[in-house]
């Protein structure tokens, strides 16, 4: 990661880095006991498998445990994260699974190469301004026919929120709410087509609904 990176990028793949064991060991499975979230990766499978054998970018990764359930669905599947660190621990997870450090906002890929995008709680830490630009990068990378599959924490447009510590590290990590039809509407804005968008309400100790949006690139 280059030093020409934007602020946001920098201060988020510092606070990952500080945070990722801690995080790890705190959520040993990412999405935990959800047969909503559960069912709809499975439906995600299905429908990149229909459409060809292109790969799976699962983009802000993390530890893995998403970019492995998707490998255990039979896709062909890598993970891409900021953070070095939480991409040490993915590979020491799940040593059969490929996962690099990279950005969202610029994805090493040639254009029309991917069958399918999952981003599950990765694109909160982005600012508004940067949502066009990255759409613009899902809708380049993907094949005709690419579908893209986006879970986020919900809530008022207008409340933001920065954290300076957590899990007892001093980290800087802005939160971006949004709601499914802010993100629909940019995704079309890109040139995606929404096919589904579902909001959940909070389970036990979340705070904050959860909000699903499943795109396709057309073709």
């Amino acid at each position: 990661m280059s030093d020409e990176n934007p602020d946001f990028i920098r201060t988020a793949r510092s606070s990952y880095d500080a945070i990722a064991d801690a995080y790890s060991e705190r959520h040993p499975d990412g999405l935990g006991a959800r047969p909503l979230e559960e069912a709809l990766l499975t439906a995600f499978a299905d429908l990149v498998r229909a459409g060809g054998t292109a790969p799976v970018a699962d983009l802000g990764s993390g530890p893995g445990h998403v970019t492995a359930r998707l490998d255990a669905l039979g896709l062909p599947v890598f993970g891409v994260d900021l953070s070095p660190r939480m991409v040490e621990l993915a590979r020491r997870a799940h040593p059969g699974l490929r996962f690099h450090v990279g950005s969202m906002t610029s994805l090493d890929l040639p254009d029309a190469t991917l069958g399918g995008i999952t981003a599950l709680y990765s694109v909160i830490h982005l600012p508004d301004e940067e949502l066009p630009g990255v759409f613009a990068e899902f809708h380049r990378v993907l094949v005709p026919g690419g579908h893209v599959l986006l879970v986020f924490q919900s809530g008022d447009e207008e409340d933001r929120v920065h954290l300076a510590e957590r899990f007892g590290q001093h980290i800087s990590l802005d939160y971006y709410w949004r709601t499914p039809e802010t993100v629909a509407a940019h995704l079309e804005k890109a040139g995606l087509t929404v096919r589904a968008r579902m909001l959940r309400e909070p389970y036990e100790e979340e705070t904050r609904p959860r909000a699903f949006v499943l795109a396709r690139k057309p073709g």
